[in-house]
């Protein structure tokens, strides 16, 4: 992230708490973010300026949409209490959750200012509602069984985010509804390949936080479960309560060998690589110019092509 959007996400601070420790505790809060190899507002300001935008607002929304993205962030290592060290995980919950109001709060506010209302807006909450749903059925562990159910919540859950942020960027443009359109279905398979991503990098940790441990239906996990094998049985008998966790960590190796033996990795990477051509037909598809286009690629899901 860079400086400049630091410095308006510590304005929008500045213009909503009065508070000087809660003030103090939401620029450090920024700080933490601004560390993250991703950029959330580079998003928004390729997509506006991909679809030929000149809003003077433009900063502003796209340190905005850095705001409401670290909100998630706080709100979801919240709910899995994991990220231990990160600073709004080392103040009371209550403190937290009150930094989570403010930004919302501020959030409102910018969208006032920069002039984003109407339809855009009703949009851009419905998004947001969106993710919420996803992250919903993640945590309360609604994907059973069925790997279509995983793919629709993440892609309520991850894909709505990345909508998010190309919507902050074209919301302020003259885009036609074709290009919308196609913006969203090409965001919404990127958040799929990311959240994939995180699967695949949490299956090979087995640590007091790993999904197989919390008993996540993941996709490598789901893949597990779903084969009629008798070397998956210890898996299987964990999720239904049979095995406990200190059994599985005291066998971890045996365990570890067998994530690695499976096959779920391969069968993982293999879903990943459809959206991701899928994410490439979308993107050929669509009709903005360059270096725009590529640029917005780079940003997105090159890595994974």
């Amino acid at each position: 992230m860079d400086r400049d959007t630091v410095e308006h996400m510590y304005r929008m601070v500045d213009d909503h708490v009065g508070a000087e420790d809660l003030n103090a505790l939401l620029k450090a809060f920024i700080e933490e973010k601004a560390q993250e190899q991703g950029s959330w507002s580079s998003i928004t300001r390729c997509t506006h300026e991909m679809l030929g935008g000149a809003s003077p607002h433009i900063d502003r929304l796209a340190a905005a949409t850095e705001l409401i993205l670290l909100c998630f962030d706080i709100v979801d290592d919240l709910q899995d209490q994991d990220h231990g060290s990160k600073p709004w995980m080392q103040c009371p919950p209550a403190v937290a959750l009150n930094a989570v109001l403010v930004l919302l709060t501020g959030f409102i506010g910018e969208l006032g200012q920069c002039g984003v209302k109407g339809r855009s807006l009703y949009e851009l909450s419905k998004l947001l509602s969106r993710s919420v749903s996803g992250q919903h059925k993640d945590v309360t562990n609604q994907v059973v069984s069925e790997v279509d159910d995983y793919l629709a919540m993440i892609q309520e859950k991850s894909g709505s985010l990345f909508r998010f942020a190309c919507l902050m960027g074209y919301c302020l443009t003259d885009c036609s509804e074709e290009t919308m359109e196609r913006i969203d279905d090409l965001a919404d398979c990127v958040g799929m390949i990311h959240q994939i991503q995180n699967d695949l990098k949490d299956i090979a940790q087995f640590d007091v936080k790993s999904d197989l441990l919390l008993r996540k239906r993941t996709l490598p996990v789901l893949y597990m479960l779903n084969v009629d094998s008798e070397a998956f049985r210890p898996v299987k008998e964990y999720y239904e309560g049979k095995i406990t966790a200190d059994a599985l960590v005291h066998d971890k190796e045996q365990y570890m060998r067998l994530i690695v033996d499976s096959g779920c990795i391969e069968y993982t990477k293999i879903v990943q690589s459809v959206c991701v051509q899928k994410a490439e037909e979308l993107w050929t598809d669509l009709q903005v110019p360059s270096p725009w286009k590529e640029k917005f690629r780079e940003l997105t899901y090159a890595a994974f092509a």
